[in-house]
């Protein structure tokens, strides 16, 4: 039989050094007697599509003796593919799903850290793909699957995922060469190489100890968090409470609390608490799973997106922190972070005192003045004294908040949701449980707020008009329709198909 080439696909966005790493393979090839060939396809964008680097690699023996040169392909088929290396889990997911991946041949290694497509950020819902699917999808294709959290481990070595997925091609011993010439090839770099060879390393012996699983699989389950021990006498209150309720609720509750203490006060959480109390009052016979829901949904519903949480989000140390992390500022190199902001009048007057705010949207003169500076959005640079005490301004008018006129219409659509649970448990918990999900439509803040609590309002009402006639799995379908696009167009055709419009 002809000898064919090594066939490499190699899966990267952008600034993952997918470049790097198929010239590292070229090189690796050329400097041990091998003829190489990559080729590169561009994605559309950093997450709706990876560049797609392929390199061949043709013995140089082989074709001196056979009197010739090889014809080395320009790009990878389906099918036909040795090794694919993938630097996040929906890479490696997409390699399958066209064909790259085969069961008889191909070796596939990928890191199994997500960095979420922006199909999956932008969904209504939760756009998430299952990350466990997906492990189970590429491990029934491949022929052999190594996989591990690959940008961890570059992170821990200070270097790029690009020389952790060479240490694993090169532990996987699927190509012919030894580990000395693949450091060799590193250092022939010339840029990097003490952090890239750790890196290289690191991964080289994950590969070898555990090349088929990632360690987090088998993990031990975590262990329960001991209770908070806070110093402050009306935080240590609201801990008791919260120890007051079933042990299976803690967890819940104690997020839900220290969330609700960061976005207004304790006294808040402690409203959130008597709030959780009369759903655990209902007793509903379901394992916990309404109070679960409802605890869950009724922290986020009261930890609403106005101006003032937006803002205080976009000033926190934390984000600098981790924007600093994301582009991996170095010692000496000056970050600037740039904010575009385009709050509406509306929101404008729903972060004011409610008087004031119900004045300036009912006004003429003031109205057109305040709609004529905010007509188009403007560009502030958090990073900066001026635009960071701009907006902390904006975030220290939370103190107010309990008076705007925004926080009196979201209570009332939250007493009324809350209601609506209760009257529903007496009944049917699992139709109530699905009413509680229906929090899920109301999220975000301008526009996007406007259409779901729009969405939501419609479900509602549908409900109200079904009454116990209305079956769980019928909301439940009625929200997924609201929930899977912008304009509603399936959420009419749900309801139409269900004489519920």
């Amino acid at each position: 039989m002809a000898t064919q080439p090594i066939k490499i696909a190699i899966l990267a966005m952008g600034g993952e050094g997918g470049g790097v790493l198929a010239d590292w393979i070229v090189d690796l090839g050329e400097h041990n007697g091998f003829i190489a060939q990559t080729t590169s396809v561009p994605g559309v964008a950093q997450r709706t599509g990876a560049t797609i680097y392929y390199v061949e690699l043709y013995p140089g023996a082989q074709a001196a003796a056979d009197g010739g040169q090889p014809v080395l392909a320009l790009m990878p088929l389906p099918g036909d593919v040795d090794i694919v290396l993938a630097s996040e889990l929906m890479e490696a997911g997409r390699a399958v799903q066209r064909g790259l991946v085969t069961r008889d041949r191909t070796t596939l290694i990928a890191s199994t850290h997500r960095v979420y497509s922006i199909a999956e950020k932008s969904a209504m819902g939760d756009g998430r793909v299952d990350s466990a699917q997906l492990l189970a999808h590429a491990d029934g294709a491949a022929k052999r699957f190594i996989r591990f959290d690959m940008a961890e481990a570059a992170e821990r070595a200070g270097s790029v995922i690009s020389a952790v997925l060479f240490g694993a091609l090169a532990g996987a011993g699927v190509l012919p060469f030894g580990r000395a010439q693949f450091e060799a090839t590193v250092e022939r770099g010339g840029v990097g190489v003490k952090p890239s060879l750790k890196a290289f390393g690191a991964a080289f012996d994950r590969a070898q100890k555990a090349p088929d699983a990632d360690a987090s699989e088998t993990a031990p389950p975590p262990a329960a968090k001991p209770a908070p021990q806070p110093r402050d006498p009306a935080v240590r209150a609201l801990v008791e409470r919260v120890q007051q309720f079933p042990a299976s609720a803690h967890e819940i509750l104690f997020e839900g609390v220290r969330r609700l203490i960061d976005y207004q006060d304790p006294a808040y959480a402690g409203t959130y608490l008597d709030r959780m109390q009369k759903i655990h009052a209902l007793q509903a016979n379901d394992d916990g799973r309404l109070a679960e829901t409802t605890a869950r949904h009724l922290a986020l519903w009261m930890s609403y997106e106005d101006t003032a949480r937006v803002a205080a989000l976009k000033t926190r140390a934390t984000r600098f922190e981790r924007v600093r992390g994301e582009a991996r500022v170095q010692s000496g190199q000056v970050l600037a972070i740039n904010e575009y902001m385009h709050p509406r009048l509306q929101e404008i007057c729903e972060t004011l005192p409610g008087g004031i705010g119900r004045w300036l949207m009912n006004s003429s003169a003031p109205r057109r003045l305040v709609e004529r500076f905010t007509k188009k959005g403007r560009v502030i640079q958090t990073s900066s004294l001026h635009g960071f005490l701009m907006l902390r301004c904006v975030a220290g008018m939370k103190r107010w908040r309990r008076s705007t006129m925004r926080f009196t219409e979201e209570n009332r659509l939250i007493e009324q949701w809350l209601a609506r649970i209760a009257q529903t448990a007496a009944f049917n918990p699992a139709l109530a449980v699905e009413i509680a999900e229906c929090q899920r439509l109301v999220k975000g803040y301008s526009d996007t707020h406007e259409r779901g609590l729009r969405n939501y309002e419609v479900v509602m009402e549908a409900a109200q008009r079904a009454g116990t006639a209305l079956a769980p799995a019928t909301l439940r379908e009625l929200r997924d329709a609201a929930l899977a696009d912008e304009h509603g167009h399936k959420l009419r055709a749900a309801l139409a198909q269900h004489a519920l419009a």
